[in-house]
């Protein structure tokens, strides 16, 4: 089975993240964005730019992607013993969009008690300098987590427009093509700038697959079981999506999003749509 190799695992815990992996083809990933946009024309209410938290769990289609074999066995060589699906976001910039993510730590807001954690963003459609790649700065995750300041703003796409102060001459731009994916390290500052190019941008992040020892230290997490294994009962698991936009898909979404929003919210001033 697809595995990072030494010298991967080996970037990853110098660096704090590891890029590019190949996960599917150009064909199947574009195959994936199709599928996406097709959807998105469907279910408008339900996949407009502030309702792209936790899709997975209502398109069968990213569900299966969360559950690539390739993203697994990947895991598998930076977590110890991950069981579960914590979240996903789709990241989507529109061709000219003014759209960026500050620098930040995802771990920084998430509510859990370890770092034992990995987010997985995989590349829909070209993720280039042009058009606001994820940028990294390499070796930013061995401090652990850094005081942030809520900066919102309206072309801020992180929930609390979260901000972290970092010298980013270390930053490295992840360039991927469609179907690859990069893996980065909870306490790695990294954020992305504008799409000045006239395509779209879309990637998901899978954030984050978490060990088996992690717990939630505040709130409820609702997770999706990685293979069939028990998941520790402090938290909430739920099902992959049997269709698209269904009910019963609608209702997990829904009840995952809330959960997720007062956890990422937590003793905030100001509580976005998303």
């Amino acid at each position: 089975m697809p595995v990072l190799t030494d010298y991967q695992v080996a970037h990853y815990r110098d660096h704090g993240w590891v890029a590019p992996v190949d996960v599917l083809t150009a064909d199947e990933a574009t195959a994936l964005h199709r599928a996406l946009v097709d959807a998105e024309h469907a279910f408008p209410d339900d996949l407009h730019a502030a309702s792209r938290n936790n899709t997975h769990l209502v398109l069968p289609f990213l569900a299966d992607l969360a559950l690539h074999q390739v993203i697994l066995d990947c895991v598998g060589s930076l977590v110890d013993d991950p069981r579960s699906l914590l979240n996903s976001v789709l990241f989507i910039k529109e061709p000219g969009s003014n759209a960026y993510v500050s620098w930040h730590q995802d771990s920084t807001y998430m509510g859990l008690d370890s770092s034992d954690m990995v987010t997985a963003w995989v590349a829909l459609t070209p993720s280039t300098s042009a058009s606001g790649c994820v940028a990294m700065v390499s070796g930013s995750h061995r401090d652990g987590i850094r005081p942030h300041v809520d900066m919102y703003g309206t072309e801020n796409i992180l929930t609390r427009g979260q901000h972290v102060d970092v010298d980013v001459t270390a930053a490295v731009d992840i360039e991927l093509q469609p179907g690859q994916m990069s893996l980065h390290h909870p306490h790695l500052v990294h954020g992305s700038r504008p799409n000045r190019t006239d395509r779209r941008r879309v990637g998901v992040a899978f954030q984050s697959y978490i060990g088996a020892a992690v717990r939630p230290g505040r709130g409820e997490h609702h997770v999706l079981p990685i293979d069939g294994r028990p998941v520790d009962p402090s938290f909430v698991t739920v099902p992959a999506p049997d269709g698209l936009c269904t009910p019963g898909g609608r209702a997990v979404r829904a009840a995952a999003n809330a959960a997720l929003s007062d956890v990422l919210y937590d003793g905030a001033d100001l509580r976005r749509d998303y």
